[in-house]
């Protein structure tokens, strides 16, 4: 289960344990005589029976090819290739930045001020500004203390908006960590046993935002006679241009491998995506659906990602010009992921929402721990915290048929907590259909906005969304019959 406790206060969740139940098992549809073993010569990818190409196949240059069109089985049964996310992603056994040792999760909530919190972040940013001067002039060294003594605006809100929250997400993260470590979900020891590196794939590229930038210059295509959905089907080739201008759908019982540009991604079963930019969702619109559930995670500006040019961000406006209101079925539940900024929090609540037709109902919060249950950064830190906002909201309908659709479900609370051990790779959410279950009717219609990856019985929208699904993120388990 992807939950493994829900209590009064919100869920411990296994994130991993989620991916991995999606079903990434790759069914061949091709029986052969003789007992299930790969094939290790390469092979084209004409040959993966469930395998659909977009571009050019993949180089073996990799090492050998693996696809369900190598497998040899039993007359008359479907082999199944069983694929595993890998664990090692998972492996947050220690703090990014140890707390010291009265301010671990352990110890209690201690009660602090707004100006002990104040006074301990003047003295964390002041130690790291000394560690950060190294080969720094004097003059330039002194100046970067200054500065990190003064708050400024924004700093103070977010520290006024943090001495609210904190008490809450301190005893509720205790009260879920305790029973994860009863359970042995969590384990203690882990933070001083573990010595394993999250060795990310240094090959792979994402190029997915590039391509969806490259496909503006294709050719119109006339809507008129072009279809509104691609389905992924056995023995499946399409080109490039009709992947980015439809929704793909796989509507099987079985994970699907695509290959784009050369590389290989998996798709869950019952599920589907558009793969876009943000300037060509008309395809989403053309899919002719309604959502009872839409979550959304933009990329909010801010200075950091100025800085690196990491990935690209939108500004407020640009946000407020996603058409929610043309997506949305009545009464539709909206989760919105929020920076720690105010001025984002404000926006969303005070102007979009409103722009939306949204009610806002709560705020909840996804809290960041290890394999041992500790934050995985000091509550109390100026900068960064181990948490993030969600705003959730319900798009406002007639007083009839809000009455209809909330049957049977329970209503929103105002707050809860979703702790989890996050993925190392960068901005890879928790699911949230498994919490979500019980405020909404089972079999609805959901949509991810800004998705990085897919999930069965969703629809997933971004320029990105196939980044997280890519193979290598992946492990070949074993072959079933």
């Amino acid at each position: 289960m992807s939950v493994v406790h829900r209590l009064a206060v919100g869920w411990l969740v296994d994130h991993l344990s989620f991916i991995n139940q999606c079903g990434y098992e790759v069914c061949d549809s091709f029986a052969h005589p003789g007992g299930v073993t790969p094939n290790t010569s390469a092979t084209s990818t004409e040959d993966c029976h469930s395998i659909s190409t977009f571009a050019a196949p993949p180089s073996s240059s990799n090492g050998p090819s693996y696809c369900p069109g190598n497998a040899v089985e039993t007359e008359g049964k479907r082999a199944k290739m069983r694929y595993v996310f890998r664990e090692e992603f998972f492996d947050v056994s220690k703090p990014h930045i140890a707390a010291a040792p009265e301010e671990q999760l352990c110890q209690g909530c201690p009660e602090v001020s707004l100006t002990e919190i104040k006074a301990n972040s003047n003295r964390e940013e002041y130690q790291e500004g000394a560690k950060s001067d190294t080969g720094d002039s004097l003059a330039t060294a002194r100046k970067k203390r200054k500065r990190k003594c003064v708050f400024n605006q924004g700093e103070l809100d977010a520290l006024e908006y943090h001495s609210k929250v904190r008490k809450l997400i301190w005893e509720g993260t205790l009260d879920l960590v305790q029973e994860g470590l009863k359970s042995g979900f969590l384990h203690r020891m882990t933070a001083k046993l573990s010595c394993r590196k999250n060795n990310v794939p240094q090959h792979i590229v994402c190029g997915l935002a590039e391509l969806c930038e490259m496909a503006k210059q294709f050719p119109a295509v006339n809507e008129s006679d072009h279809q509104a959905v691609c389905v992924l089907e056995e023995e499946t080739s399409s080109a490039e241009q009709d992947l980015l201008s439809c929704v793909v759908e796989n509507s099987s019982n079985c994970a699907k491998i695509i290959v784009l540009m050369g590389q290989k991604y998996l798709v869950p079963p019952r599920s589907s995506f558009l793969l876009s930019d943000i300037s060509c969702l008309q395809p989403l619109l053309n899919y002719k659906k309604k959502y009872d559930v839409i979550v959304i995670d933009p990329p909010w500006e801010n200075k950091s990602v100025k800085r690196s040019n990491r990935y690209s961000y939108l500004s407020s406006w640009q946000i407020k010009q996603i058409p929610v209101p043309a997506l949305a079925a009545p009464n539709c539940l909206v989760v919105m992921w929020v920076t720690n900024r105010q001025k984002h929090l404000r926006f969303v609540k005070d102007e979009l929402y409103p722009h939306w037709s949204v009610k806002t109902l709560a705020e909840w919060h996804w809290v960041k721990i290890t394999t041992a249950g500790e934050f995985v950064l000091p509550l109390d830190s100026l900068h960064k915290k181990p948490y993030e906002v969600l705003i959730l909201g319900r798009v406002q309908a007639d007083v009839k048929e809000a009455l209809r659709k909330s049957e049977g479900v329970l209503p929103i609370p105002e707050h809860q907590l979703i702790v989890s051990i996050p993925c190392s790779l960068h901005s890879h959410k928790p699911p949230l259909a498994a919490v979500l279950a019980e405020f909404i009717k089972p079999d609805v219609e959901c949509l991810e906005l800004f998705a990085r990856n897919l999930q069965p019985g969703w629809t997933s929208w971004g320029n990105e969304v196939l980044k997280f699904q890519h193979i290598d993120y992946f492990t070949l388990l074993e072959n079933e019959n």
